[in-house]
């Protein structure tokens, strides 16, 4: 398989609908900021066997790969405008896996508004290791930051949690008790995360801080507290779950620790003061999208888990992803 060959094939169409990449025919693109704006920047890698299932098809990967970026942008309240990737692809380079990929990328760049504008491939003998670097505009002074949280804010969470770790054991076959339609609904939150750009992009004003759920709910409150000097108490009870989620938990109880330190879920956990809780209520509806009051911003550095009654429930041993 040709580079060159295949970066005009696949990859050059995905790039056309922005003068900026210049047709990836050079070094590097260009990309103009509107007036009144800042440039966001954020960049992930995903590796095979790590961050995703070595068989799972390449179009998925792909939009993996990009969604997991642009949940990153959500969290800043930023709009999403452009992406370069960076692939060094396992030995021999696969064609059909190729077409795969770019197809992914070319369905979800019409879903959120992005293009391609460059990046960088190569091959070696080593597990397939995929970069993205995701650019969007926010208005300044609106974006959204970690450190900005303030006592007695409450803390909020979009969607459910726990769905996408829960459909990673079901991949690997360790929810054998769930029913084969709930495996295969939490196995494609797994796949496909689901990122919130258009509620990031209508926090600005409403909440103090934001993060998107990426190595687990408690780590990302916990990464929250740590840059805002702050500790928190989260209601275990109000946490949100998906109906397979329910089942699999009351199932074994166990799973509870999947949910609250598994990660890969996305969702935007976010701060606001209680006097916009009508507005984020009206938000909820306005965007098909559940919004959850699940804890409160205390004084102090403890991030406390309160059972219904709020008796403080151990953590789990493991409160999130970590790669060291």
């Amino acid at each position: 398989m040709n580079e060159f060959a295949a970066i005009a094939r696949l990859f050059a169409p995905l790039a056309a609908a922005e003068p900026g990449a210049l047709g990836l025919l050079d070094d590097a693109a260009l990309v103009t900021v509107a007036p009144g704006t800042q440039l966001v920047i954020t960049k992930d890698v995903i590796v095979s066997g790590v961050h995703y299932l070595p068989d799972d098809p390449a179009s998925l990967i792909a939009r993996k790969l990009l969604r997991v970026n642009l949940s990153d942008l959500a969290a800043m309240g930023a709009r999403p405008r452009a992406y370069l990737l960076g692939l060094a692809l396992t030995k021999p380079v696969s064609e059909s896996w190729m077409e795969g990929f770019a197809a992914g990328l070319a369905e979800d760049q019409e879903s959120f508004g992005v293009t391609l504008i460059g990046g960088d491939t190569t091959a070696y003998d080593g597990p397939t290791v995929l970069s993205l670097t995701a650019l969007g505009e926010v208005d300044l002074g609106r974006e959204l930051r970690r450190g900005s949280a303030a006592v007695g804010d409450r803390i909020w969470v979009s969607g459910t949690i726990g769905d996408s770790a829960l459909g990673l054991r079901a991949l690997r076959g360790g929810l054998a008790s769930s029913s084969d339609a709930d495996r295969a609904i939490l196995a494609d939150r797994y796949h496909l995360p689901r990122p919130r750009v258009d509620l990031g992009q209508r926090l600005a004003g409403m909440a103090h801080t934001a993060i998107d759920v990426s190595d687990g709910l408690l780590a990302d409150l916990g990464h929250i507290c740590a840059t805002s000097g702050l500790g928190a108490a989260v209601r275990i009870q109000a946490i949100p779950l998906s109906a397979p989620a329910h089942t699999a938990v009351a199932l074994d109880s166990a799973l509870m620790d999947d949910v609250l330190a598994g990660g890969d879920d996305y969702e935007l956990l976010f701060t606001a003061p209680a006097d916009a809780d009508v507005e984020l209520q009206a938000l909820s509806r306005s965007l098909d999208l559940a919004l959850t009051p699940i804890g409160i911003m205390q004084a102090g550095r403890t991030l406390r888990l309160l059972d219904r009654d709020g008796t403080p429930c151990p953590l789990p041993k493991r409160t999130g992803w970590t790669h060291f």
